[in-house]
């Protein structure tokens, strides 16, 4: 996730490289900047909002690289010149996979141990007896009790996590579910620091009191000719955002 690699930007050298080896999609270049594996979707969205009003809220986009077999899109470092940044990572929307991924999963079912342990370690009960028996589910099974059991499908959005000045990483927000658990974590977040907030996919800040909020991670994101076609539950997210920060003031 981004949140992973921003996690390696601050740790740069040895702890990132560690950390690197164990994901193997994100890298830093001797510039500094991040090197994503490249995504054909996601670097065509890159290229559109680099001429976008929504660009000054978008990592600057420096186009592609080509490192061994693997091809990279190179971002600009979003903790360059901060100072033990606060970093919170927000997944916006009502679902968080495609249709196609629905049909193509529907279509050649697999069952995936892996997703049928990541269940059981939050709940257990959530499962049929059928699959405890298979020990497995399938990948839209998983992707779909994710969005179910958390704030996604009620709020448009989910704190997926928070990484503090000191490195250490904050995943556990499985049961936030309500708007005023949500404000619970922002006011956390922000150390009741409310100047320091924004509305959207990534809140950063530090002890220098820079804050910046960015859109990030568009590898599943596509133009509509008509927003109101079908927008997945964005603006509903940055609503319920909005919503919870107007509670804390």
């Amino acid at each position: 996730t981004f949140l992973t690699m921003m996690h390696w930007s601050l740790k740069r050298q040895s702890s990132w490289v560690q950390l690197a080896g164990h994901q193997g999609n994100f890298h830093l270049s001797e510039g500094g900047e991040v090197l994503k594996l490249y995504s054909e979707g996601e670097a065509a969205c890159l290229n559109l909002l680099m001429k976008d009003p929504l660009r000054p809220f978008v990592p600057q986009y420096y186009g592609l690289v080509t490192r061994g077999e693997h091809c990279y899109i190179r971002l600009e470092d979003l903790l360059s010149g901060l100072r033990r940044p606060v970093i919170m990572d927000c997944k916006m929307g009502v679902r968080t996979y495609h249709e196609e991924e629905l049909i193509k999963a529907r279509s050649k079912p697999v069952l995936r141990n892996d997703m049928y342990q990541k269940i059981i370690r939050v709940d257990p009960s959530a499962l049929s007896a059928e699959e405890h028996a298979q020990k497995g589910v399938t990948k839209w099974r998983y992707l779909h009790w994710k969005d179910t059991t958390s704030s996604t499908s009620t709020l448009g959005f989910r704190i997926e996590g928070i990484m503090m000045e000191d490195g250490n990483i904050q995943r556990d927000f499985r049961n936030i579910l309500t708007l005023a658990q949500v404000t619970e974590i922002l006011l956390f977040f922000t150390r009741n620091q409310l100047n320091v907030i924004g509305s959207s996919l990534l809140f950063i800040h530090d002890h220098s009191n820079k804050a910046s909020v960015w859109m990030i991670d568009f590898g599943k994101t596509v133009p509509l000719p008509d927003i109101s076609d079908r927008e997945d539950g964005y603006l509903l997210g940055l609503t319920s955002l909005i919503a919870s920060l107007m509670l804390q003031e």
